[in-house]
């Protein structure tokens, strides 16, 4: 965080208060950011060829394997509604919540939870 806060007050100011301005302070052209700064970090730290736009796939993917909300993953990658982030990532639900199950389990048969259904052998 520090040196972000560095790198912010380092950079020219505009109105659209950009966090990675061009020098003139205004949107960086994306060949620009791309050849200037994003294959090059690429090349120092190892890795091959990754499309830009892939980092917001694999955001998006991080956030739905952490279980976050659709509705907060949707305005993290702007979509106009959650139905738009399922349309694009659906796939990656996983078909089934285990823990989700477990907690509906609970709550009906509370106090003993799951172990009543789980343990009763009914033979």
């Amino acid at each position: 965080m520090t040196t972000l806060k560095k790198w912010k007050l380092a950079c020219p100011s505009c109105e659209l208060d950009l966090v990675f301005p061009n020098t003139a302070g205004n949107p960086i052209n994306h060949n620009n950011m791309y050849y200037r700064f994003f294959e090059p970090a690429l090349k120092k730290a190892e890795l091959g060829k990754v499309r830009f736009h892939d980092l917001r796939h694999t955001y998006a993917s991080l956030l739905i394997e952490q279980g976050e909300n659709i509705k907060y993953i949707q305005t993290q990658l702007g979509h106009s509604n959650p139905t738009v982030t399922l349309n694009v990532y659906a796939h990656l639900m996983r078909p089934y919540n285990q823990e989700s199950a477990r907690r509906l389990e609970d709550s009906v048969f509370r106090p003993s939870g799951h172990n009543l259904v789980t343990n009763t052998n009914r033979g």
